[in-house]
């Protein structure tokens, strides 16, 4: 019977390089430079490989196919990646080697060879030191909706929308400066940018004298990401980009930093932090650095009588007995119920809340990708003002722990607003409190295939005065949401009327704790 390996392929392919430069080993052994290099793709023993040979005495060296994976990095030059060569015993993470054409013809030409070579060579299933071959689908792909995954790559592979972050400033000011204060952390490393969207942050790093810089980018954001750092040439040859999703790309080398902005709204939404600890496992060196390296979901119950009554009354549509001639109230609850299922992103005025907040703290060099699957936190405050609660307003803060400053970002109520804003969870039954009155409850988030969160909050008043040593719930208020689908409200605070200012002092609301600060950073300076 015919070789498998022959049934689809013609005879073997040659052709001739300009130089071929092995990233994986230092010494001048690895890299091929005269004029007779020879690339061949061929079938040997069944399997499929692509072997570099100085001459016909030169030993080379052979990539597998089943694992390999070619980069353009310009007309004329690609970077090819596969688990190991096949003549290397070593049983590295991976190897990585630069190819370099005379002509761009003969690029093209290489590259459709190896595209038709590398057709169905994948052998599924199959164990790679990065990791494993799914059977049909990739990790991403088996655990987030293609419809969802078409529309979020769709959305960030549009110019408009990076413009948009890059124009939060708070937010890209602080990356710079968390990366330029700690220089020593980048300087001479490896630093693999995660989900690199224009490659601002690849830069970042190597203005700070990064080694080199991998930034991988799954949406057609990659191109223009190319087509950027080419138009900054000190940068481009310290900058590789590759496209593709971290769960399945193959690098030549670990990271000495990870670098990525993977923060959606309520800190989790997007599901990116997943893939940020994916990268972290499959990529960085052990003792590497993350940026950022710890995030935190602060909550305080809060009392807004005028978001309330605009989301009670976006129903009212509903109670129209003769629209038209047609009864539209038997959907009035169902709306109702809609509305109030939907989380605000706005930014509101800190004095809003009715008591200290806490945080939930997620520390992304320890998480594991699993435990972001469902979050659960139990929820504990003290009112500071006799009022009615109408939910939970929520923001984050993430710190980057480097190692000659730490530099926290948040997105805290009061603080310069950027393009997050917070987020507010709206009960649809309020609930009342006496000041000092003990309020507590729980946020569940659950993740779903839509690369989002559903939110199940439930808030409690424990008895006061009176009988509240017996530890009685006097009342209850719960509500479901859909990280998903918020409502998004305004861009800036709004101004409210002094009367509904609650007679709280600032020390009674403060956001941040210096104390349980100074802790975090002492637990991220020990670990």
């Amino acid at each position: 019977m015919e070789a498998p390996c022959m049934n689809n392929l013609k005879k073997q392919r040659e052709f001739t390089l300009a130089s071929v430069t092995d990233l994986t080993y230092s010494s001048s052994s690895s890299s091929l430079s005269s004029s007779s290099v020879v690339a061949t793709f061929s079938c040997v023993n069944e399997v499929k490989e692509l072997r570099f040979q100085e001459s016909e005495s030169s030993d080379g060296f052979s990539f597998d196919l089943t694992s390999a994976q070619l980069f353009k990095l310009g007309p004329l030059q690609f970077v090819c990646v596969s688990d190991c060569s096949v003549s290397t015993k070593e049983n590295s993470l991976s190897r990585g080697i630069v190819i370099k054409f005379r002509d761009e013809k003969e690029s093209n030409d290489f590259s459709d060879s190896f595209e038709e070579w590398t057709k169905d060579a994948v052998i599924k299933g199959s164990c790679l030191p990065n990791g494993t071959v799914s059977d049909s689908r990739s990790k991403f792909d088996n655990k987030i909706e293609a419809a969802s995954a078409k529309m979020y790559f769709h959305y960030y592979g549009q110019l408009l929308h990076q413009q948009n972050m890059l124009q939060d400033y708070v937010r890209t000011g602080t990356y710079h400066a968390a990366v330029m204060e700690n220089r020593s952390d980048f300087s001479g490393r490896i630093v693999v940018d995660v989900g690199a969207g224009s490659g601002i942050l690849s830069m970042f790093a190597a203005l700070a004298g990064a080694k080199h810089v991998y930034a991988v980018e799954a949406s057609e954001m990659a191109d223009y990401a190319r087509k950027l750092i080419a138009g900054n040439p000190l940068l481009a040859e310290r900058i590789t980009v590759i496209k593709g999703k971290i769960e399945d790309v193959e690098l030549p080398e670990k990271a000495d930093v990870l670098i990525s902005e993977p923060m959606g709204t309520l800190l989790v939404n997007e599901r990116m932090l997943e893939t940020y600890v994916i990268a972290r496992d499959r990529f960085l060196s052990p003792n590497g650095k993350m940026f950022p390296t710890v995030g935190r979901i602060h909550m305080a119950p809060f009392c807004d009588e005028f978001l309330f009554i605009e989301m009670a009354n976006k129903a009212l549509f509903w109670q129209q007995q003769n629209y038209y001639g047609v009864d539209l109230t038997p959907l009035y609850g169902l709306a109702h119920q809609g509305y109030f299922s939907q989380p605000v992103v706005d930014a509101f005025d800190p004095r809003l809340l009715v008591a200290p907040s806490m945080f939930h703290v997620i520390d992304f060099t320890k998480m594991t990708e699993e435990q972001f699957y469902e979050i659960d936190v139990p929820l504990k405050f003290t009112a500071s003002v006799c009022t009615r609660v109408h939910g939970l307003a929520c923001w984050f803060d993430v710190l980057f722990d480097g190692s000659t400053v730490q530099r926290w970002f948040t997105t805290a109520p009061g603080a310069p607003t950027t393009h997050w804003y917070q987020i507010r969870c709206v009960l649809s039954q309020p609930i009342h409190v006496m000041a000092g009155q003990e309020i507590t409850g729980r946020l569940h988030l659950v993740a779903h295939s839509a690369q989002s969160y559903t939110i199940n909050l439930t808030l409690s008043a424990k008895m006061w005065g009176t009988g509240g040593n017996q530890g009685g719930i006097l009342q209850t208020s719960s509500c479901k949401l859909d990280l998903k689908e918020p409502y998004y409200r305004m861009s800036q605070p709004q101004v409210y009327p002094v009367a509904q200012e609650p007679p709280a002092q600032p020390q009674d609301l403060q956001i941040q704790n210096d104390d349980l600060e100074a802790e975090l950073l002492q637990q991220n300076a020990n670990a």
